[in-house]
């Protein structure tokens, strides 16, 4: 599933290319049609994300509210010569609809998406209120996910991945962000110092912001690059450099040891045993010894 910074990408995507323009909108598939006749013809007048959601604004209050879910896709294509036929089940399609215009014509095709709505101000701000403090966000407030945190007994592997705790951020950041401030992922959120997560929160906000611009997830330090380590590039359909996520068995980048692989609510866990030990607690129930993802769980 497409992380937060995907998203934010997707929404300055979509405001380059549409932001205050006219808009012809269609769904080719025919699932959005009634809603996209309402809208044919109106101005678009932004887009933008919160977690792993996002909303295209147009006017008279009306937001078409997407979720990508596993395989969706929205393709932005600015100033083309000329708008192809749509190509597959296209749900929702936009198209500027100015004749001339200096940035050329523009056009987006959403796939696959498990949520196309369109929706009113007060739905939106539902939405948006049932999320976790968004990372990617200038209003975010770290301090509504620590007051979770700090009082759950769940694991902070489970906790970073719940939406209502904190927005956005999906099995890749999670795994990272915990191997760089050397916190294994089955420890208690009540465990954790407040400091240890203010580190690791304005370690997101810089990492998903580099996300953002790059367009892939990149976590290691500077001298953990394969330039800096002479070694082969990673080589993953999620791009970029990583330190535990989906290196299964390979020996850690910083300390040698081979990275470990379990399971924590259907999903799939990553951690160095050295750079990552266990946290001591009878609350948490577990062992180091699983090395391989129990079956069913998700990468």
């Amino acid at each position: 599933m497409p992380e937060g910074h995907t998203l934010r990408r997707l929404a300055d995507d979509l405001n380059a290319a549409f932001a205050g323009r006219s808009v012809r909108v269609s769904s080719p598939q025919g699932r959005f049609e009634a809603d996209a006749e309402q809208l044919d013809g109106a101005r678009l007048l932004g887009a933008d994300s919160a977690g792993k959601h996002l909303f295209v604004e147009l006017d008279g209050e009306r937001f078409v509210h997407v979720h990508l879910g596993l395989i969706g896709t929205f393709d932005v294509h600015a100033g083309v010569a000329e708008v192809p036929d749509p190509v597959g089940a296209v749900r929702l399609r936009l198209v500027t609809a100015e004749a001339r215009d200096p940035r050329g014509t523009s056009y987006a095709d959403l796939r696959g998406a498990i949520l196309c709505d369109l929706i009113g101000p007060e739905r939106r701000a539902e939405v948006i209120g049932r999320l976790g403090p968004d990372p990617l966000r200038a209003d975010a407030d770290p301090d509504v996910a620590w007051h979770r945190i700090s009082r759950s007994h769940r694991t902070i592997g489970d906790l970073l991945m719940d939406q209502k705790v904190l927005a956005g951020v999906g099995n890749v950041y999670r795994a990272e962000v915990l191997f760089r401030h050397r916190i294994h992922p089955l420890r208690p959120g009540n465990t954790l110092r407040v400091g240890q997560w203010r580190a690791m929160w304005a370690d997101l906000v810089e990492l998903m912001g580099e996300g953002v611009h790059s367009g892939r997830i990149d976590t290691v330090r500077p001298e953990h690059t394969p330039e800096a380590m002479g070694r082969a590039p990673r080589k993953d359909d999620h791009g970029g450099e990583v330190y535990v996520y989906r290196r299964t068995s390979m020996p850690c980048l910083v300390c040698g040891a081979a990275v470990r692989t379990g399971e924590l609510v259907g999903r799939n866990i990553f951690w160095c045993p050295r750079c990552q030990p266990a946290f001591r607690s009878r609350a948490v129930q577990f062992t180091d010894k699983d090395t391989g993802p129990s079956r069913g769980a998700r990468p």
